[in-house]
């Protein structure tokens, strides 16, 4: 299962959320990601173990023609935006209508990181919450830093994309069974024999 941790402005905390998602470390002090990095990590859904593959992919502006041909194949993507960053909420929009664009089936969260410093915070929660009601998608307030909502995060993006699955796979079978064959007939004339 392949998931996007999608870019939105550099320095939100994706490569963060990745490592303790994928390690249980944080560090304070990160390169900026340049096009593409990713950890694999299998979890344990429901009792089904899926193994994960997880894109960090770069969030600035001159990367994003390598980073859009990264959503091809993308099962879910996972938007992040700071929590102490005004921008980088407003360019929320703009990387889902991106994702849009760019994934044939993206089961989709927006995560609000950073949320350990409710001094420096200016993203409501309510306002997060209101926007992603109007967008149809999950909100999570996660901090890298203090593990907090990391793991349920994931896993609820995972569970998505398992429904999901599940979902496409039940109407391929309903399709399969809505199919009439034709052609050839059963029936076949017996020869009757002379004398």
């Amino acid at each position: 299962m392949t998931m996007k941790i999608s870019p939105e402005e550099g320095c939100v905390g994706k490569s963060s959320l990745l490592l303790r998602f994928s390690d249980n470390t944080f560090s304070g002090t990160y390169i900026t990601t340049i096009g593409v990095d990713f950890k694999i990590r299998t979890v344990d859904i429901d009792g089904e173990k899926v193994k994960l593959q997880i894109w960090d992919t770069a969030g600035q502006e001159r990367f994003r023609t390598i980073t859009s041909t990264y959503y091809r194949g993308t099962h879910g993507v996972i938007v992040v935006y700071d929590v102490t960053s005004g921008e980088s909420f407003a360019n929320v929009k703009r990387w889902l209508h991106e994702i849009d664009q760019n994934c044939e089936v993206a089961n989709r969260i927006l995560v609000g990181n950073k949320d350990d410093d409710p001094e420096r915070k200016v993203v409501l929660t309510e306002d997060a919450a209101k926007f992603a009601d109007q967008m149809g998608i999950q909100l999570f307030e996660t901090s890298a830093k203090e593990n907090i909502n990391v793991e349920e995060m994931f896993h609820t993006v995972t569970r998505l994309v398992l429904q999901s699955k599940k979902e496409q796979q039940l109407r391929v079978q309903s399709q399969a069974n809505d199919t009439v064959k034709l052609g050839g007939s059963s029936s076949r004339t017996k020869k009757k024999k002379c004398c």
